[in-house]
């Protein structure tokens, strides 16, 4: 006798500085097993989106302070393009599925807001791995404009 069992989504619960205590689907918790740059020890990291925005959280699940906005890079600059290396397709397991993101800094006006294109964030949605991965040899910058001052002006000054 054969027997279909659908896969449980589990919910897991997460304290944030933002939103107190959070419920997400554990399909949005990525492991970054070395960590971010500067934060090695946070290993654990939900996508939480912002609603009604193109912008979404990468929040810590161990430590509430610890969020950073992310933004996919292709909503401002279409064209955003780069080869992942061979030994960063390894680490995240990466057979076909890849999703891009970029570390976003809102500045009070929102024409100096940046994005940061020269470090993603690749996360690899079926192993649910992730790590930011720094482009050697490119012409991206870490501080990449988001709007143009026209766009600015239509977002009145914030985000």
């Amino acid at each position: 006798m054969h027997k279909n069992f659908a896969k449980e989504a589990f919910t897991i619960y997460i304290q944030t500085s933002m939103w107190g205590s959070l419920e997400v689907q554990e399909e949005v918790v990525y492991q970054f097993p070395k960590g971010l740059p500067g934060f090695e020890e946070e290993t654990e990291f939900a996508i939480v989106p912002w609603e009604d925005t193109p912008f979404s959280y990468l929040q810590s699940t161990r430590e509430p302070e610890l969020a950073f906005l992310l933004v996919s890079p292709f909503t401002f600059v279409p064209d955003y393009s780069f080869e992942l290396a061979e030994v960063d397709k390894e680490e995240l397991g990466i057979v076909e599925q890849v999703s891009v993101y970029s570390m976003v800094t809102i500045h009070s006006q929102a024409n100096k807001s940046t994005m940061n294109l020269l470090a993603p964030i690749v996360l690899n949605p079926e192993q649910r791995l992730g790590k930011q991965v720094v482009l050697h040899h490119s012409d991206y910058n870490t501080r990449h404009l988001i709007w143009t001052e026209d766009d600015a002006k239509s977002v009145k000054g914030g985000v």
